[in-house]
């Protein structure tokens, strides 16, 4: 927990002083009493319980002084919040690596069912787009909160030569900004793989200015794919362009480090799963790498994403929890005190 040192300091030197007050008013209150010969005879007439009753209220007063007073000084505490996340894109790669069987019943169906799977976890809320990619890009859904299209999009994947990670990540911030001119239609890829992102797409508006990464609360994308970049936009040029608008890029990676040869009408291919740059781009956008073997633990960090996305632990401002138990405390000392002694404390 945090709070501003300069406030507590004065509430450390208010208490104390607080109490010396009301010990003085006790002694105050002594001297004004009729003195009895005997004071056995003071405490059968005024009798055990209320000597701890004389003291509560003015007791739970000073506590409900001390909480406003801290209040003042207006402390933090990390808390696990609900997300004020709206918007999330599903990039998911369709390449044709995505039909190998070492998670099964293969990688591309593993893919759609945990996806489907994480629909469903998700809050009716939050809109969800997808984002299929291999060679090229495509939205093949714009974000909706009707999951019936999305189970629909997912399930007519249809698989593809090539990998475009770059791609998939900046037709998902057109998704997420579709106002912002975000556009990499009739451009040439291998040009755009060659040079700047923020040069190729010449329809952006000149007058954006970056944020700070991971600052969008509001959207993020996460990308799923089995393979390395082959073509399209340069994936660390598209992951800065992501950084830059404080979108994260949760990356998964599914299928086997090592990787393997797949076959499919008389040609086969190596496919390798590309980690060392799925976790620079999760760094880069401030968000994190996961890794998925097999289908389970592919379900497994979908379920970890949705709780991720829907709940975020971050530093919170917690004054008015202090300010209404002192008003709680100090409410309940004046009661008590009414019902005792007929008078406020």
């Amino acid at each position: 927990m945090k709070f501003l040192w300069p406030e507590m300091s004065w509430l450390l030197l208010l208490l104390p002083m607080l109490i010396g007050i009301y010990v003085l008013m006790l002694k105050r209150k002594k001297k004004m009493q009729v003195k009895y010969a005997s004071l056995g005879l003071v405490k059968q007439a005024i009798g055990a319980k209320q000597t701890w009753k004389r003291h509560l209220p003015p007791a739970l007063f000073l506590l409900g002084i001390g909480a406003m007073l801290f209040a003042g000084t207006r402390p933090t505490a990390v808390m696990t919040l609900p997300s004020q996340q709206q918007t999330i894109i599903l990039a998911i790669d369709v390449s044709g690596s995505m039909r190998a069987t070492d998670v099964k019943p293969n990688r591309m169906v593993a893919a759609q069912n945990a996806a489907k799977a994480f629909l469903k976890e998700l809050p009716s809320n939050v809109k969800v787009g997808i984002v299929a990619f291999a060679g090229t890009a495509a939205v093949v859904q714009a974000p909706t909160l009707a999951r019936e299209d999305l189970i629909s999009a997912i399930e007519r994947f249809q698989l593809q030569r090539g990998t475009a990670i770059g791609n998939g990540i900046v037709l998902s911030l057109a998704a997420l900004f579709p106002d912002a001119g975000i556009n990499l239609d009739g451009a040439d890829q291998k040009e755009m793989r060659s040079r700047s992102i923020e040069k190729a797409g010449e329809a952006e508006k000149k007058d954006f200015k970056p944020v700070p990464p991971g600052s969008n609360t509001s959207s993020a994308v996460i990308l799923l794919t089995d393979g390395q970049p082959t073509t399209g936009v340069d994936t660390m040029d598209a992951a800065r362009m992501a950084a830059d608008r404080g979108v994260r890029v949760y990356t998964v990676g599914v299928g086997t480090v090592a990787g393997e040869t797949i076959g499919f009408e008389g040609w086969s291919m190596r496919v390798r799963l590309d980690e060392e740059t799925l976790k620079k781009v999760s760094n880069m956008t401030h968000a994190s790498y996961f890794y998925a073997g097999t289908a389970d633990d592919l379900k497994n960090v979908y379920e970890s994403l949705s709780t991720k996305l829907v709940f975020e632990k971050k530093e919170t401002e917690i004054t008015a929890l202090f300010a209404l138990a002192g008003a709680v405390l100090a409410t309940f000392a004046a009661a008590l005190s009414m019902l005792w002694f007929n008078r406020i404390v």
